[in-house]
């Protein structure tokens, strides 16, 4: 039985179904079949009524049959564009995945071979431990072919399919891989444009690798003729249906796509054509993360949200600050309470309890029977921006303190006097912060003890008193 792909959410299935099993769009008659690796049409309508072409295309080769230097051992996967072995490149002696043209799709298509061959010019630029490197480009009698890294395991979106949602970490740690290969493709003016879990390998240690640079579009220079519409529909930002120019924004929108499938499972968007998965991505807003898993950190789901602002002016610009936001991200999910505890656990002189807004008070105990207060708490910046906020009371902020305070606060070496509303009143704080995403307990610590400290001298100072 032949199988067939959705060209909107890449899903494989056999032919005798009547929608796709993945994403439920309905299959009429000649649209049994579907192209796998994009929609490459000059219009929505159009690609609504050419979405087929049956991959049971070419003979397979033979485990152990030569192609040029390489010996095939084993099919890895086949698609609209053509078939991906393992090989054994014989002059190198190295194992690799060895992608294979379609001859039926080069004679059905006339940009095919240079579709071909910009992804292996685009992808040989391109070298870093999140990008799948290829390694050369050739022709043999009738065969055009792409060698590249072999990476044992499957795709992401196997993955996905295996085990349904993948958790709030592992999805964080993924994006955050895959957006830093964006990064360095988008460095060189590389917008890859058909982003999506299938175009994604893992490793078996968990490392996300970003292959398939067919569409990738280089934002300077020449650039090889372009149809209207080119992508996986469920991962296409809203401007390219509204036939505005593939840029890093637009990437970004499809690691937002991703983010949201690992973390829960489903595409954001539904509908049972392309037109109408488009009118959707338009005009609506996809269900928040956390209502369909309550259990996901809103760090997390303000961060998919951002990704996917329908504007592309308010997403993260690239792949770089994508990277950034997604590490900070990842670096809250790691529990205040975990830091404070480690922090300060089995230290004398140092009790901590935490407030009913998630904020801590660490109660310090200095030699001379002095105590302070010190102040911990998440600022209310957006997500990537986040900061930790360290702070002690010093005093009330009298006037007549001010210039003894400013002398003070010009010789500290670490941290700073502010006056603080506290309470509705005015007072002297010892303030320090750190971002949010990489704050350690050594940092907490050392911080802690320090503005403590200095709280406590400065009170002393200025008031002769022991209160805070």
């Amino acid at each position: 039985m032949a199988t067939v792909y959705c060209s909107a959410c890449n899903a494989q299935f056999s032919a005798d179904f009547s929608q796709c099993p993945r994403c439920g769009i309905a299959l009429r008659g000649s649209e049994l079949s579907w192209k796998r690796d994009t929609v490459i049409v000059s219009s929505v309508n159009a690609a609504d009524e050419q979405f087929s072409v049956d991959v049971e295309l070419d003979s397979l080769l033979l485990p152990g049959q030569m192609l040029d230097i390489y010996q095939c051992q084993k099919l890895l996967g086949r698609g609209g564009m053509g078939i991906v072995y393992l090989a054994r490149n014989t002059s190198l002696q190295r194992l690799c995945a060895l992608k294979i043209l379609s001859p039926k799709r080069v004679e059905q298509d006339d940009d095919f071979i240079e579709r071909f061959q910009n992804e292996g010019r685009a992808a040989a630029a391109l070298v870093h431990p999140n990008i799948v490197t290829t390694h050369a480009i050739g022709q043999t009698d009738d065969f055009h072919f792409l060698e590249m890294e072999y990476v044992p395991g499957g795709s992401l979106q196997n993955e996905i399919d295996r085990e349904g949602p993948i958790g709030p970490i592992r999805s964080t740690s993924m994006a955050a891989g895959i957006a830093a290969g964006l990064a360095m493709a988008h460095r060189l003016q590389l917008v890859h444009r058909d982003l999506k879990p299938d175009n994604v390998l893992v490793t078996p240690a968990g490392v996300p690798k970003i292959s398939d640079f067919g569409l990738a579009k280089r934002i300077v220079g020449e650039d090889l003729p372009t149809p209207s519409l080119a992508g996986t529909p469920y991962f296409m930002a809203p401007e390219l249906f509204e036939g505005r120019a593939a840029t890093p924004a637009s990437d970004v929108y499809a690691l937002g796509v991703c983010y949201y499938l690992m973390l829960t499972g489903r595409l954001p968007f539904q509908g049972s054509s392309i037109s109408e998965v488009m009118r959707s991505i338009l005009t609506q807003s996809p269900v928040g993360v956390r209502r369909l898993n309550p259990e996901i950190p809103l760090d997390m789901a303000e961060c998919v949200a951002q990704l996917m602002q329908r504007d592309p002016q308010q997403r993260p610009r690239d792949g770089t600050i994508a990277a950034q936001m997604l590490r900070a991200v990842l670096g809250t999910t790691r529990d205040l309470t975990d830091l404070v505890y480690e922090a300060f656990q089995g230290l004398p002189g140092a009790v901590w309890d935490e407030e009913a807004d998630g904020s801590f008070r660490v109660h310090l105990t200095f030699r001379d029977e002095r105590s302070q207060v010190v102040h911990l708490e998440n600022s209310e910046h957006s997500v990537g921006e986040r900061l930790l906020l360290i702070y002690s009371l010093c005093c009330e902020a009298r006037p007549s303190f001010y210039e003894e305070a400013l002398r003070l606060n010009a010789s500290l070496q670490h941290g700073g006097i502010s006056i603080r509303d506290i309470d509705g009143r005015p007072c002297f704080v010892m303030v320090d912060t750190y971002p949010r995403g990489t704050v350690t307990a050594e940092d907490i610590r050392r911080s802690v003890f320090e503005l403590g400290s200095r709280a406590d001298s400065i009170e002393q100072r200025l008031t002769g008193r022991d209160v805070n």
